[in-house]
């Protein structure tokens, strides 16, 4: 691994992405969102996602332009037809939309339909929280699980996110697939040659597999069983059927389809965290309340018990100070995309 510095690979990304045809805005709200995830330990939504990014602007599978337009709105909803732009884009501005909309009434809901992937939601939530509001972002996704008892793909990963504003150094913000794990880790694992834990996925016959080929080609296991089928089918609900986005089995591959758009959908519910009690007050309570999970008996082998996000709060802050490590196959795909679009690469050098 080489570390290079926040700052530096956020204006690498960033080249990259207007070197595709994105403008300013767009490229660099795209380059904070994917190295932020690197930042968090989520590296399977960070900069490993750019080449299969470029590939689809190139080929004019997406909206280069940030074009969309509200088709509905209320004081307290808004829904987005994002007309195919790109998804962290369209996302940025929804979630957005709803904390202002929450600001001023109270609770703010935002849909996206014809859009495309949209990266890490915890990115969403977090946003929401430093503006004291309480939050809950889902996406739906490609086929890659079956419905519990299933054997056909029908459900995406299908994430959901959660945010809650605290009076300490760190908001709670908690982001889960509801597969056992993103579809993007395996593709990491495969790009990288590495293994994948068993109870990730099966092969297409139905065999536990550790190959990473066989489980792109197989299905990924919903996370709790019948549970997360359950969570999977709610996320679905409200992110396509409820937007009007294309769902399941109808949803365009990210990395296989490259001549349709993928219609991904996005929902987004925001409230201001004062409703019920002073603000200053819930924040009190929130505290107490994390402290005292903190600090309860722990089970034998458990050194530390941590509050939801605090593992990636603290990589983030660690990986700011000592520089984002980026693999040698990360580094030959960053160059090589680099070389094709005649960017200079000299200036980002890693640390040290």
């Amino acid at each position: 691994m080489t570390r290079i510095k926040e700052a530096v690979l956020t204006e690498w990304i960033g080249q990259i992405l207007t070197g595709s045809g994105l403008d300013q805005e767009q490229a660099q709200m795209i380059s904070e969102h994917l190295v932020l995830a690197n930042l968090r330990g989520v590296d399977s939504h960070g900069i490993s996602k750019i080449d299969v990014y470029c590939k689809r602007l190139e080929k004019g599978i997406v909206n280069k332009k940030l074009n969309f337009h509200i088709t509905k709105e209320t004081p307290v909803s808004a829904l987005i037809d994002g007309e195919n732009s790109m998804g962290i884009s369209l996302a940025t501005k929804g979630i957005k939309l709803a904390v202002q909309k929450a600001k001023e009434v109270g609770v703010g809901i935002v849909g996206i339909s014809h859009s495309n992937h949209a990266g890490m939601l915890a990115a969403y939530t977090d946003y929401a929280a430093q503006h004291d509001c309480i939050s809950i972002a889902v996406t739906n996704a490609p086929s890659v699980m079956a419905p519990w008892g299933g054997r056909t793909p029908f459900f995406g990963t299908n994430p959901i996110s959660y945010s809650i504003p605290t009076g300490g150094e760190m908001n709670i913000v908690f982001d889960m697939a509801t597969t056992t794990v993103a579809k993007g880790k395996i593709v990491l694992a495969e790009k990288e040659n590495k293994s994948i834990p068993v109870g990730w996925a099966i092969s297409k016959d139905g065999r536990e597999t550790t190959d990473p080929k066989e489980a792109l080609e197989g299905l990924l296991l919903p996370v709790g069983g019948p549970k997360g089928y359950g969570l999977s089918f709610l996320v679905e609900t409200l992110s396509s059927l409820f937007t009007g986005a294309a769902y399941g089995p109808y949803i365009g591959s990210l990395f296989d389809d490259f001549e349709h758009e993928q219609n991904v959908g996005q929902f987004f519910f925001v409230m201001r965290a004062d409703l019920f009690q002073e603000l200053d007050v819930f924040k009190a309570r929130v505290d107490q309340m994390a402290q005292e999970i903190k600090g309860i008996e722990r089970m034998q082998g458990v050194d530390r018990i941590y509050l939801p996000g605090e593992i990636e709060f603290e990589r983030t802050r660690e990986l700011r100070q000592n520089g984002i490590p980026v693999s040698a196959q990360m580094l030959e795909t960053l160059q090589a995309i680099s070389d094709q679009l005649g960017i200079k690469t000299e200036q980002f050098s890693p640390v040290g």
